[in-house]
Formats: C-alpha cells, structure tokens, sequence
C-alpha cells in the first residue's frame, strides 16, 4: 500500500501479437507488443481475451490488447535483489554420485 502512494506503477494498454505452436518441432507461445516496446525488470503484461488452445500439429497467429504495468524504481530494484538470491539456489547442486571418497 505506501509502495503505490511513494512511486506508483505507469499502465498503459497496447496491441499486441500472439504466436502459439504446438508441433513436433515446437511447443512455444510468444507475445510481440506493438511498436517494439521494450520489456525491462519488474515489468508485467496481462494478455486480454479468451483462454486459446491450440491443437497438435497446429500453429496460430492471434491479435490482442495487453496490458503493460511499468515497474517503478522500488519494483526494478526489489526484482534485480530477488534474482540474484534465487540464482545463488543453483550453487547448492550436486553433481557427484554421492558415494563417499
């Protein structure tokens, strides 16, 4: 709550482009926003419309309105902090076969 009254989030709606494929080749959906808009940390989009399921062996183009809510400064900095301490996770794995030396 005091984190929207200090520096509250920009949003915006913009157009976008929605790809999704479900090949053998491919399984994937991608969203491209209207205008190049770049994304950057602590971002966020909200894709507006009906659930899509797509078929094996089909792919589809859709066009949509999203939803981009900018990330303030308090956001960006919360997300970097947070990603550097989840990657640290990776560092606890064990490669061995876990037989003693």
């Amino acid at each position: 709550m005091i984190q929207k009254l200090i520096a509250p989030r920009e949003t915006f709606d913009v157009p976008c482009t929605i790809e999704i494929e479900n090949t053998f080749e491919s399984l994937h959906a991608h969203v491209e926003l209207a205008g190049g808009l770049a994304m950057e940390a602590g971002d966020e989009v909200l894709v507006h419309g009906d659930p899509v399921r797509v078929p094996y062996g089909q792919k589809v183009t859709l066009h949509r309105l999203a939803t981009v809510s900018r990330a303030n400064w308090i956001d960006r900095l919360l997300t970097r902090v947070l990603a550097r301490l989840e990657l640290t996770e990776l560092y606890e794995v064990s490669f061995s076969s876990g037989s003693k030396l």
